[in-house]
């Protein structure tokens, strides 16, 4: 299995918690419905800021 640095786990888990409470907005300002939306704008936010996030699989 990949491995995400702690601090990118904090990151994700702190987008997470805020898809939970439904104050998670896209980049168009929508409210985010979609849990894998919510990863994805996790390990975006993760990477912006140079965390340790492995690379995408591509099938």
């Amino acid at each position: 299995m990949a491995k995400y640095s702690k601090k990118a786990q904090e990151k994700i888990g702190k987008v997470m918690g805020e898809f939970k409470d439904g104050k998670l907005k896209s980049s168009s300002g929508d409210k985010v419905t979609d849990r894998k939306q919510a990863i994805a704008i996790g390990i975006s936010e993760a990477k912006e800021e140079g965390l340790k996030v492995p690379k995408q699989k591509k099938n």
